[in-house]
């Protein structure tokens, strides 16, 4: 009991201080909410369960079952990773993780650098600029925080530290389940968007406009064949005029990557 209390307190204690941190504290165009270890935290713990979640569907697909698959996403990964855009490059572990379900077109990203990418949406994708975009977008997500800015409206930030302190497992099932379907705000959306951009750009590998790319292939597909990303991801059009919009402006369109990584991992899926 005694322990219990303590946690209480700390959590207490926790909440008052973040809540009067953020109330004053901005990052980017949203909330600082609570420090990058916690950050980390939250995330290892929302990896746990998704991971167990997936697992106990047979929908995980381990690193060790298929190294073909994972090493040429990695490399993918990788060349986004290296641009030298990534803020918390060194702060967090940053893994990516594949989700064995070909009817589902989608990826995710978790707080503390955590993405996960379903094989419906690698199937999906013509080219290997595609999923470079895609995934700096999700990249984006997290290292600009969006995720747990957007749970902590959600849930708020008292949950969110019970979380971390290891209760409320309820919740974290919710959490962990949907982080998939979990909609950004349009300010959210733009800014992963132009940070993908800038990922792939300096790369010095892909054409900066793979998001586009994708965009554009669902658009042409119409609303009865439209991926699951686009539903907590909407109103291709616009984004499309934005994301080759700054990728005129960056002049790193023209670039033309090759596609053996790409061909490699749908291979092995």
């Amino acid at each position: 009991m005694r322990f219990n209390l303590q946690k209480t307190g700390l959590l207490a204690g926790l909440a008052l201080t973040l809540g009067g941190a953020a109330s004053c504290s901005k990052d980017g165009d949203g909330v600082l909410l609570f420090s990058i270890e916690d950050d980390k935290a939250l995330g290892q713990k929302v990896v746990a369960q998704t991971d167990s979640t997936f697992r106990a569907k047979g929908q995980l697909l381990e690193a060790g079952s298929n190294p073909q698959a994972y090493a040429a996403l990695n490399r993918i990964v990788l060349r986004v990773l290296n641009s030298g855009k990534i803020q918390y490059r060194n702060e967090f572990p940053w893994d990516v993780k594949i989700i064995k379900d070909d009817q589902t077109q989608n990826a995710f990203a978790t707080p503390g650098g955590h993405i996960y990418v379903y094989s419906g949406l690698i199937k999906y994708l013509d080219n290997e600029t595609q999923l470079a975009g895609v995934l700096g977008h999700e990249i984006a997500h997290a290292d600009r925080r969006h995720t747990s800015r957007q749970l902590q409206q959600q849930y708020g930030i008292g949950v969110l530290l019970s979380l971390i302190l290891g209760n409320n497992q309820n919740t974290l099932v919710d959490v962990a389940s949907g982080l998939g379907q979990l909609k950004f705000s349009r300010d959210y959306e733009t800014e992963a968007d132009a940070y993908s951009v800038e990922y792939l750009n300096a790369s010095n590998y892909y054409a900066c406009d793979g998001a586009a790319g994708f965009f554009i292939k669902a658009q042409s597909e119409g609303q009865q064949r439209q991926p699951e990303f686009l539903s907590t991801h909407p109103d291709p059009g616009s984004r499309i005029q934005n994301i080759q919009a700054k990728a005129d402006q960056l002049n790193c369109r023209s670039r033309t990557a090759g596609s053996d990584d790409f061909n490699q991992l749908r291979s092995a899926l």
